[in-house]
């Protein structure tokens, strides 16, 4: 125990985001699309200005709130919270890139936020324009306080980029009045929100307002969830006794669903709503660290082996059911019916972000990677114009249209949806990819690389200004390059990520390779008084890799699947025609890699050969005693985030092998 206290007193810090800028072949591309196309195609999805969407009305309910329209309230209880996602990313937007006009637009709907508060600090459009008379009264399913969340998060970034109040007031009033209604004092609910997220934004409040008592609300909720007697029992009564037709109960559900069937600090499994889980798991670690709270520590870790040894796909997705957007049991990984919302896969990066920068352990920086460059970005298509909300890894369009089983799976990505948390979600955190990549710690004098990614960073260390520029070609090589910049000597170590899919690296610096550096933790760290211009090389070896799933992972029995560096790749009928689970690999087969620059944006493909059935165009049976004969066939994988680009058809992640 002790240990882990001392881990708890020593933690990282992630670089701030105005301290990085992104120069990067694969990323800055990314960042530019969002800043110039997904940014204000958002802000009309909003305004209901996009022909074909499905419309948000979210800005109208705003208006409503304020009194400045007329008309009823439109959309989900959770609508407002689309506006904080968007809000949060144009605060990282600025962060990045001074840009007047989209800083006058966000202005102006902050504004319109101070306008729709209530006296009191109150802010929900649900309840102010369509339920004014039932505020709290139905925690367990309306989102009161997970949209207060998000905007709470807004208002940090955006302040931290701007240096403007005017939302953080409005947001710590707002929380200063949550603080009046939730607690253990008298005449206070003991209550929480059915959706974790404002647990993790009241903690970004805390440290942007050096205010704890934003922590002590944010401790509460976390410690308060799952206690007996149970709330949402409690509020349910509550309820079912009132007069409102408004208020009634939904369907009941299960407390894991909520994450509220056992107080936290007992939970040593991933249960219930994926996105949920996560988000409340984020909120556990940051609790951990600053309350020094061993104990919370550790049930983030049980939580943690749970979620990525039994229940993340390949790809880095979690949720595998439609059905409540949850977890199942351990293994069980549904391939073409995998709903791995892109939200969940995002959670899960908000978590290992904050796992790592308590332990500086790799483990948690290789599950991010995986997420970011497969769960994620899966979910937004090439122009940044369409999404996935549910990311399957496998698909049969006949099946998909056809079958009401599999009613959420989308053969094409969509231009927005009803519930529309995935788009804003993807485009903050793009947005915020810099604070990612670089940790340091002031008492030990350390500088940690999470991620490859062809950047500058600018960060002082002991009180010494030191600049290190990356360049790279990442993910498509292995090969990373980085300088140091330094006004006088300097004394730390650098330590550098070696990925859990890498099995041989080697580091040169100024040109001398090291035969035995120290690596702890799936880091090298390189401990040495560093120079104005040191040069530092990082050569990772990249080949394809076969990868085999777990015996118990029913749904892989037999199959393979291909990865190089982090990405994970898939076959589409595009390249390789229909029915691609007739496709076998064979044990010894051989890959090719190519990089295409006209193909998908620019991906790096793999060949190979492989086996497939060659039947009459008269054989038509189906069931047989005889053995079919199969025949050698070239096939293409392309990158898993990249399907669906191109044309409708199938694709599969995991691929038959001989």
């Amino acid at each position: 125990m002790k240990k882990l206290e001392t881990q708890l007193q020593h933690r990282l810090q992630a670089a701030p985001l105005k301290h990085v800028k992104i120069q990067d072949a694969f990323w800055s591309a990314r960042q530019r699309n969002v800043i110039e196309t997904v940014v204000p195609y958002q802000w009309d999805a909003l305004n209901d200005a996009i022909p074909g969407a499905e419309p948000s009305h979210t800005i109208e309910n705003f208006r409503l709130a304020a009194g400045e329209a007329q008309g009823e309230y439109y959309g989900m209880v959770f609508q407002d919270s689309d506006l904080g996602k968007w809000l949060e990313t144009v605060g990282f937007v600025l962060s990045i890139k001074k840009d007047p006009t989209l800083e006058k637009i966000a202005d102006d709907v902050i504004d319109l936020l101070g306008r729709a508060q209530q006296p009191d600090g109150y802010l929900n459009t649900y309840y102010t324009v369509k339920d004014p008379g039932n505020r709290w009264t139905n925690l367990r399913d309306n989102h009161e306080l997970y949209c207060a969340g998000h905007l709470m998060e807004a208002a940090v970034s955006y302040y931290e980029a701007t240096g403007k109040r005017k939302i953080l007031d409005i947001m710590s009033r707002y929380a200063d009045y949550i603080a009046s209604v939730f607690g253990t004092q008298s005449g206070q609910k003991r209550g929480y929100d059915g959706h974790p997220e404002i647990e993790l934004a009241l903690v970004k409040l805390a440290q942007a307002t050096a205010s704890s008592k934003y922590l002590e609300l944010s401790k509460y909720f976390v410690d308060e969830r799952g206690q007996q007697p149970h709330f949402f029992d409690m509020e349910a009564k509550e309820r079912e006794s009132g007069s409102s037709t408004s208020s009634l109960s939904k369907k009941k559900r299960l407390y894991d669903y909520f994450q509220a069937h056992l107080p936290v600090r007992e939970q040593k499994t991933a249960e219930g709503h994926s996105v949920r889980a996560v988000y409340l798991y984020s909120a556990m670690a940051d609790l951990a660290s600053d309350y020094n709270d061993a104990e919370l520590m550790n049930a983030c870790k049980e939580l943690w082996k749970d979620t990525v040894s039994r229940k993340m796909y390949v790809t880095g997705g979690i949720g595998s059911s439609a059905y409540e957007e949850r977890f199942t049991v351990a293994y069980d990984l549904p391939n073409d019916r995998a709903y791995t919302e892109t939200c969940a896969a995002i959670g899960l990066m908000f978590w290992a972000y904050r796992m790592l920068q308590i332990e500086k352990d790799s483990q948690y920086a290789d599950v991010m990677e995986l997420a970011l460059y497969n769960g994620v970005l899966s979910g937004i298509s090439l122009d940044g114009k369409s999404y996935f909300y549910v990311n399957p890894l496998e698909v049969w369009p006949d099946t998909a249209d056809f079958r009401n089983d599999m009613s959420t799976v989308k053969v094409t990505r969509q231009p927005w949806f009803g519930c529309a948390c995935c788009p804003p979600n993807i485009a903050r955190l793009i947005a915020s990819l810099g604070q990612y990549i670089y940790s340091s710690n002031e008492t030990e004098r350390e500088l940690y690389v999470h991620l490859y990614i062809g950047s500058e960073l600018n960060v002082d260390i002991s009180g010494k200004a030191i600049r290190l520029t990356q360049q790279t070609n990442y993910p498509w090589d292995g090969q990373v390059n980085m300088e140091l910049a330094l006004d006088q000597a300097a004394e730390f170590t650098l330590a550098l990520r070696i990925p859990g899919w890498c099995r041989k690296a080697v580091i040169s610096v100024n040109g001398q390779e090291l035969v035995a550096p120290d690596i702890a933790n799936g880091y090298a760290l390189l401990r040495r008084v560093w120079q104005h211009g040191d040069q530092i090389q990082l050569t990772l070896e990249t080949p394809v890799e076969v990868v085999r799933a777990h015996p118990l992972v029913r749904a892989n029995a037999g199959k393979i699947a291909l990865q190089r560096g982090p990405i994970v790749y898939c076959l589409e009928e595009a390249d390789n025609g229909a029915n691609l689970q007739d496709i076998a690999l064979p044990d010894d087969a051989q890959f090719d890699v190519q990089y295409d620059e006209g193909l998908l944006g620019g991906v790096s493909v793999i060949t190979t050969l492989a086996t497939r059935s060659v039947l009459q165009a008269d054989d038509t049976s189906i069931y047989r005693t005889q053995a079919i004969d199969r025949a050698l066939v070239p096939i293409t994988a392309i990158p898993y985030f990249a399907w669906s680009n191109r044309t409708r058809g199938e694709m599969t992640v995991w691929i038959r092998s001989n």
